[in-house]
């Protein structure tokens, strides 16, 4: 994800009629604690000694994989997963590349920029798809969101011109723009094609990630400790939280999900802050406040034009990185 699914706008699996409040309660605990997981991604991922990036996404994708696999077995029973998987179609695996265009990218990019940047510039990735889909589809965009779209390219900007003085690398905010872009191109495609489901596509995605890292990594062994935060990273911090999300995002409505995946934002630079004393650029911090407002003013239009919508669930994943 942030690299985080959450952020992303993918249909959550078999969208339900307005659930009870008793339901709707639950599916705001799910999404909370979907975003808390997926927001220490980054500071797990600083704990992680393995010197080869490749190596780490392919283990975190292996463990990712497991958990899914196991999650889908369980709540859907083997006949049930494969009728998922075959369900997907093309547009499917189209967002199953997407997702292992981020999360791979999500790894390697920590080795060149903060966490604060990823996570901040995927702040950005409902409205990015607006503008994806604009431009792709003619779809219609509000004045508003016009305004908000303007603001998160300024943010972006802002952002990336710390590479233009040497004080990130580029390669740190190219990748973290790629993130970016993969998520909101799945975004596009999960509205185009509403029968794209959150749990197999990504589960997909971590096999293919796995599959290509397979043939990069100059090594596969790592110690001890780091296994064991590898697992966290795949199958708590990426597996367990997509679950999360997949189950509660389908009780509540869709801004408040989008509302509640924010809190990856605003959690996963802080827990890289005090755990590990990383701090952004003055820079970074500027042009993330510019997208997160955007974003939250964007949300907040939701709000106020979907107020008690029939249909829930379809929103954005915090990126499972």
């Amino acid at each position: 994800m942030h690299e985080k699914t959450a952020s992303v706008g993918i249909v959550p699996d078999g969208a339900l009629p307005r659930a009870a409040p008793a339901d709707e309660r639950l599916g705001f605990v799910l999404v909370a604690l979907s975003a808390i997981f997926w927001s220490f991604g980054g500071a797990i991922a600083r704990f992680i000694d393995a010197g080869d990036s490749w190596t780490v996404v392919f283990w975190r994708s292996v463990f990712a994989a497991a958990f899914l696999l196991g999650f889908m077995f369980w709540r859907d029973g083997v006949a049930g997963t494969i009728a998922l998987f075959r369900r997907m179609g093309v547009p499917g695996v189209a967002v199953a590349f997407c997702f292992a265009t981020a999360s791979t990218s999500f790894v390697v990019a920590l080795a060149y920029t903060t966490v604060a940047n990823i996570v901040l510039m995927q702040a950005g990735v409902p409205l990015l798809a607006a503008l994806m889909g604009w431009i792709l589809f003619r779809e219609r965009v509000s004045l508003a969101t016009w305004a908000a779209i303007g603001a998160v390219i300024v943010g972006v900007a802002i952002m990336v011109s710390d590479s233009f003085n040497g004080e990130v690398s580029p390669i740190g905010d190219g990748l973290a723009l790629l993130i970016a872009v993969a998520f909101s191109t799945a975004t596009v495609i999960t509205r185009r094609f509403a029968h794209v489901r959150m749990t197999p596509a990504t589960c997909l995605g971590t096999l293919i990630a796995a599959s290509f890292a397979a043939t990069q990594a100059s090594a596969f062994a790592v110690s001890a400790p780091d296994m064991a935060w590898l697992f966290a990273f795949g199958a708590l911090n990426l597996g367990l939280g997509l679950a999360l999300f997949a189950t509660g995002a389908r009780l509540i409505p869709a801004a408040f999900a989008a509302l509640l995946g924010t809190l990856e934002t605003v959690l996963g630079p802080i827990w890289v802050w005090l755990i590990h004393a990383e701090t952004p650029s003055a820079r970074t911090i500027a042009g993330g406040a510019v997208i997160f407002i955007a974003l939250l003013a964007h949300i907040g239009l939701e709000f106020r034009r979907q107020s008690r919508p029939v249909r829930p669930g379809v929103t954005g994943m915090p990126s499972p990185n």
